[in-house]
């Protein structure tokens, strides 16, 4: 397994002095693109409470510098993260995290795995599939990535 793990350090501010310490994670042995790593790992930290409503992000050059990858990469995945209020961008400010309730984007996202389970179990019962068996399915998926 290649994969880099990168201490993505940023001064924000030289009045305040704050420095943002992230991990990210980027592999080059998986078919999701770099862009959607990024994004992930970021709305993965701002769920679990890790970054904060306020938190500046590093600028889209010094995280695509410390990651060694192009800066239309980190704009990418910083435009997903805006799109999905995630965070909030001004031009001469920077990035920050924004003030979102994560209990509507949970609700969102279960949503969308319904969706998809949904077609899951359709396509189980025309093919004759036992639930036990779809149930293992998920329970396989699920644990692979940890």
């Amino acid at each position: 397994m290649y994969s880099f793990v990168l201490y993505c350090i940023c001064v924000i501010s030289t009045l305040l002095k704050v420095v943002i310490y992230m991990d990210i994670i980027i592999s080059n042995n998986t078919a999701q693109p770099i862009y959607e790593q990024i994004t992930n790992q970021i709305k993965k930290m701002v769920m679990n409470g890790e970054l904060k409503a306020g938190t500046p992000l590093p600028s889209m050059r010094s995280l695509a510098k410390s990651l060694h990858i192009s800066v239309i990469t980190v704009q990418r995945a910083y435009d997903d993260l805006q799109k999905d209020g995630f965070i909030e961008s001004t031009i001469g400010r920077g990035s920050f995290i924004t003030d979102q309730d994560r209990r509507f984007y949970q609700e969102e996202q279960q949503k969308i795995i319904e969706d998809y389970i949904l077609k899951a179990v359709e396509i189980a019962k025309t093919n004759n599939i036992k639930p036990g068996k779809l149930i293992e399915l998920i329970n396989i998926f699920y644990l692979e990535e940890e």
